[in-house]
């Protein structure tokens, strides 16, 4: 048989002419095209450096039994014209190519998000002749339709190029006339005109930069397979579904495939026996190959890194540590077999860890990206990472990253920072820059509606975190009930009620207003006003005031303003809630304006606490409500009394470590009204405001810090006397009351009794309360 194709490399220039004239052209059964923009800084990085792009696959024309309608590449703007040749293979490169380079155009492409764009390709001069700089990430930079980088909204220029003189001003070389070599040389002298005060320094700048990126553009050749005339449609068919399996570039996945099997190591049988593993894991069932290699080469390279350093190089001077596509193509096969275990690992630690935090499946992570340092830091840490100080840092740590949202975008850098700042982290001391960076506005709160927010998931799995309770049961929810019940994030006043009362859709759909709520309770709350549903609930639950109470306040709602329907008080306490459990995970204040009016209802008045007092006072004590007649006083002597102060934090360590409730205190056993007024007797501040100081001194010392994100403080005055109320969130940790020579004690709730565990009792306790994942 006849050979009925040819091979050979055309210059990168004369292709792009050939489809400026229309003599090369696509067959009219060519899908669009549909490159990115990353996609297109990364095809012109390859062709500055020289590197393969594949070769590109033709036809020529002329056979009538092989007649296609055809139609120009995209972007090209020429007369109607039959072209001498079909572009079979390799129209997202040519497109691209054309488009960047040929059309004097701004390219229309996409996004991250898809979102459409118009963009512009410019060398960076300084960055291109730099040999430590990345090619793709500092060279090769891609800026907007009217050539200006803003930030801040638009309220800040950070890069103008608008006009030649400020390219020129800026030393950022225009791709798209670097075929055009009179535009280039006139480019050139004005450069130097431009920049006579140091010519000499000017040139050389420009030599080399002829030498690294206008040559290699200049001079590319394109391998070209080129399928003669005689070809028949059929093959001509057969031949495109063969060589166009998806129209992207091929993964790091793929060439590390091909590079290993000179070792004879088949890197695709490798990941699908650790594929099945990961599916051991709902987070990691869909991890990505490329994912992988990330987390290994994060390994690979930190390691690198850490024996450089210790054999005496220094910091600048050693090797970084990064997981971009350059360094995981560069990893050598016994690196890979070295890390791929570890990296394994630290992923299915991560799992674990994330369990924890109550992100059940991918779709539930705020950031998928923030999984592969997470796996790298456990991948180093290994069983060090499960020590209650190391998994309360890396809560920390996880945190600030979810709700400062700081893994949009590009994030190579960031992956490769956090491996290195947390280890530091721990061997010194020194806050990771994630932590330090990470920043909350109180009004973002207002502006969460959508899962395509992280800091909208992270506070629908924080919720969960922080004790949220199923509403059909009470009971905390795991990884199990959130699957079998189908707990989602669901409005808790309906949308429809929100809507009936004028509430705007941005407020109502926003996450102050969401909780974690299983598909039958959902059904049950339909479009009904919140007073309506809480009684069904409890008539088809079983469930008296107390517990629904109690379960509301683990979601963080007041319960008197939802019997109440009262959606502005209900909104002004969430909000502030919400504000406390971030400030309290992040470890760092929330940004607020001076007067913290951010809710749009700060001014609207409640219904107030002293109808749920009343309720509760009439319903006697339980497991979940306690009545404490003082404080700090006995009432018979009027002294202040260490003894009363330590039944306090009994209580208090008591609904912490069980399942949360409130504490009365100025109510007698009986139920009867006596007054915190007894305790300002020996307070400096003699009122609400110091009663607060002194608490929140108390728990500060006899219990932890952090314990105090989980007590809601209020005040009610019945019969003119000042009643304290406190509402406990359950504890995610154990949490001990420390008594006088610092002994730590252990108390939980049993019945309406608060007693300690200790022993046998507090492990078996401990482990079955405490350990979600």
């Amino acid at each position: 048989m006849d050979k009925t194709f040819s091979s050979d490399e055309i210059p990168l220039a004369d292709l792009l002419r050939r489809a400026d004239r229309g003599s090369l052209q696509l067959p009219d059964f060519q899908r669009g095209w549909v490159w990115d923009d990353n996609h297109i800084k990364s095809l012109l990085a390859s062709i500055s450096l020289s590197y393969p792009i594949g070769a590109v696959m033709t036809l020529d024309t002329g056979n009538p039994d092989v007649c296609f309608a055809t139609r120009p590449l995209e972007g090209v703007e020429c007369e109607r014209v039959e072209p001498d040749m079909l572009l079979l293979d390799g129209q997202q490169r040519m497109t691209s190519l054309f488009l960047a380079l040929k059309s004097q155009k701004p390219v229309p492409t996409r996004d991250l998000r898809g979102r459409k764009i118009n963009r512009h390709y410019y060398a960076n001069i300084p960055a291109s002749i730099n040999s430590n700089l990345d090619r793709e990430e500092d060279a090769i930079m891609s800026v907007p339709e009217d050539r200006i980088i803003k930030a801040d909204f638009g309220k800040i220029v950070k890069l103008d190029l608008s006009t030649r003189d400020k390219e020129i001003a800026a030393e950022m070389f225009p791709l798209d006339i670097i075929l055009d070599s009179g535009k280039t040389f006139d480019w050139q002298m004005r450069y130097l005109e431009l920049n006579n005060g140091d010519m000499a320094e000017f040139l050389e700048k420009w030599k080399r930069f002829d030498a690294e990126i206008i040559k290699p553009f200049t001079f590319y050749q394109v391998p070209v397979i080129q399928l003669d005339k005689s070809t028949t449609k059929e093959a001509v068919c057969q031949v495109f579904e063969k060589v166009n399996t998806g129209g992207v570039t091929l993964t790091v996945f793929e060439l590390l495939t091909a590079t290993y099997a000179a070792g004879e190591f088949k890197l695709r049988e490798d990941w699908d026996r650790r594929r099945e593993e990961f599916r051991e894991h709902e987070i990691l069932e869909q991890l990505q190959e490329t994912e992988f290699l990330q987390v290994v080469t994060l390994l690979s390279t930190y390691d690198r890194r850490r024996r450089s350093l210790a054999d005496g190089t220094s910091e600048e001077k050693a090797p970084g540590v990064s997981c971009k596509r350059r360094e995981i193509l560069r990893l050598p096969l016994e690196e890979y077999r070295r890390w791929a275990d570890s990296a394994m690992n630290g992923l299915e630690r991560a799992a674990r860890f994330l369990k924890g935090e109550c992100m059940f499946r991918r779709r539930d992570l705020p950031y998928a990206s923030q999984l592969i340092p997470l796996g790298a830091i456990f991948g180093v840490l290994d069983h060090e990472g499960e020590t209650f100080q190391n998994r309360q840092r890396l809560s920390q740590w996880y945190w600030c990253g979810v709700l400062g949202e700081l893994y949009g975008g590009s994030t190579d850098t960031r992956l490769a920072n956090d491996i290195q700042d947390f280890i530091a982290w721990l061997e010194r001391g020194e806050f990771p820059r994630t932590v330090r960076d990470a920043q909350f506005q109180a009004g973002r709160l207002l502006t969460l509606r959508t899962r395509n927010s992280a800091a909208y998931k992270g506070l629908y799995a924080l919720q969960m975190k922080l004790g949220a309770r199923q509403f059909q049961s009470g009971s905390e929810i795991d990884a199990d009930s959130y699957a079998d019940h189908g707990i989602d994030i669901r409005h808790i006043f309906p949308r429809n009620w929100c809507e009936s009362k004028r509430i705007s859709a941005s407020i109502a759909n926003c996450i102050v207003n969401k909780t974690a709520i299983d598909a039958h309770t959902n059904r049950i709350i339909g479009s009904r006003a919140p007073s309506i549903y809480l009684k069904r609930i409890e008539k088809d639950q079983g469930m008296g005031h107390q517990v629904i109470d109690r379960i509301l306040r683990s979601h963080d709602v007041d319960p008197i303003a939802l019997w109440h329907d009262d959606f502005a008080s209900f909104f002004n306490d969430r909000f502030e809630s919400l504000i406390q459990q971030i400030e309290g995970i992040m470890g760092k204040s929330v940004n607020r304006g001076a007067y913290g009016d951010e809710s749009p209802f700060s001014k609207t008045p409640g219904v107030g606490t002293i109808d749920n007092l009343k309720r509760l006072i009439e319903s006697g004590e339980s497991e979940a409500l306690e009545f404490k007649s003082t404080g700090l006083v006995p009432l018979h002597t009027g002294k202040k009394d260490p003894r009363i102060e330590w039944a306090i934090v009994k209580t208090l360590c008591a609904f912490l470590n069980t399942d949360g409730g409130t504490l009365l205190v100025g109510i007698a056993d009986d139920g009867s009204i006596i007054g915190i007024e007894h305790d300002f007797r020996v307070l400096k501040s003699k009122n609400t405001d110091g009663w607060s100081r002194w608490l929140m001194d108390l728990v500060q010392t006899k219990i932890d810090s952090i314990s105090l994100t989980n007590l809601k403080v209020r005040f009610g005055v019945i019969s003119n006397k000042h009643i304290a109320q406190i509402d406990v969130k359950p504890s995610v940790t154990p949490v001990f009351a420390r008594e006088s020579g610092n002994r730590q004690i252990f108390f939980v709730r049993t019945g309406s009794s608060t007693r300690h565990l200790d022993g046998s009792d507090l492990l078996v306790y401990e482990d079955s309360r405490f350990h979600r994942s």
